[in-house]
Parts: structure tokens; sequence; C-alpha cells
């Protein structure tokens, strides 16, 4: 697949590095021949430099290297997509993402699932800083059995609302209960992703189950 890719008259490729699990863009770099060779070789991500002009491993100094899960090519194998897990900041700046100044924004746009690995980090930050007169924190103070009694209360307002067919209700309480969840997957210290890892994997067995029974 490397020989069918087109560098440019530098030797270059984009390479955009995304999030394997949240999907967020970290980072846009170029690749060349070498260092692409040596991303696949070692499973970390390397870039070139065009401003050095010299190979460069990420996080060879910081220690926030990139597991590689994936390396796709467009459909005119100009361009570049690897998909990575993080060990840190992607940006020199500290951020998870390069990308963190917003020119357009649409506040009504559906589907904003990034959120998720938001309240992730939000939730393990509270519970390492312990901030006063957090919720967050108060629910980590009080400890594992008033977590999941909260777990529980959502779970049953989530039922209450449905069945009195009140959507607005549901909505609020379902995400009442992924809060709370999420909380409770943190004091566990089970990461929201290996739980999403269990649904996918249910997914594809009994997708082939299916498959072999037709």
């Amino acid at each position: 697949m490397i020989e069918g890719l087109k560098f440019d008259d530098k030797g270059l490729i984009t390479a955009v590095v995304q999030d394997a699990q949240s999907k967020e863009v970290l980072t846009v770099a170029y690749m060349n021949e070498e260092s692409l060779h040596k991303t696949i070789e070692t499973g970390e991500t390397w870039f070139y430099s065009r401003s050095r002009q010299e190979l460069w491993h990420k996080g060879a100094t910081s220690g926030n290297v990139q597991k590689v899960v994936s390396i796709k090519a467009d459909c005119d194998q100009d361009a570049l997509v690897v998909e990575v897990l993080p060990a840190g900041p992607a940006c020199h700046n500290g951020t998870i993402s390069c990308f963190t100044n917003s020119i357009v924004q649409n506040e009504d746009a559906i589907g904003s699932v990034d959120i998720i690995p938001q309240l992730v980090n939000i939730i393990r930050q509270r519970e390492m800083d312990m901030p006063e007169g957090a919720y967050t924190t108060y629910l980590f103070e009080k400890g594992i059995d008033k977590i999941c009694k909260k777990v529980g209360e959502e779970a049953t307002e989530v039922v209450i609302g449905a069945k009195n067919r009140d959507v607005q209700e549901v909505k609020w309480e379902a995400a009442d209960l992924i809060y709370h969840l999420l909380v409770l997957l943190q004091e566990q210290k089970i990461d929201v992703y290996e739980v999403l890892a269990v649904l996918k994997s249910r997914h594809e067995e009994k997708r082939a189950s299916t498959k072999n029974n037709e």
C-alpha cells in the first residue's frame, strides 16, 4: 500500500492524526516515506519536520507518544488519517488537540458526542483536584454508596419519564444518568471506552452469528 501513495514534490504526505476512541482530530503533520516506515515498524507516530528538515518521534521528549491503531489513505492516495491512542496532549501548548480555536461553532448542531470525552476528562480531573464546592467532588467524598444511589435514582427517573411519555423529562434524566454513570466508572477506574468496546464486541459477534446462519 505504501508504494501506491502519492507523496508531493518534496516527498511528503499530509497525515491527519485522530484519537481512535473519541475521534477528535489531534493534529495535522507530515510524513515522508522513512517516517511512515518507522511509524509502521514501531507502532508509534513519526513525522517529518519541514522547519528542521528532520524526522521526529512524537513523545520522544515529552513522553506523550501516540500508539498507532490504524493508518488509512484517502481515495486519491495523497493524504493519511492516522488513528492513535495518545499517552498525553498532542499539542506543544499542552492541550489535547492542536485545534482549540473555534472559527465557526453551531451550538444547535446535533451529534455532539465529543461531550463524552470532555466529561470523562473533567470528572477525572475533579477526582484528582477535589475542588471545594464542586458537585463531583461531593460525590467522590461521599463514596461508592452515594454514587451508586444516584445512578439508581437517575435510572428510576428515566423510567418514570418514559412511562409518563414526557420526552423532555426523559432527555434531562437520561443526561443525569449518563453523568452519574461516568462518575461511577471513574470511581471504579473503568475507562468508558472499555464499556464501548464490550458493546462493539457484542455487536460484531451477533453480526457474525447472523451471517453464519444465513
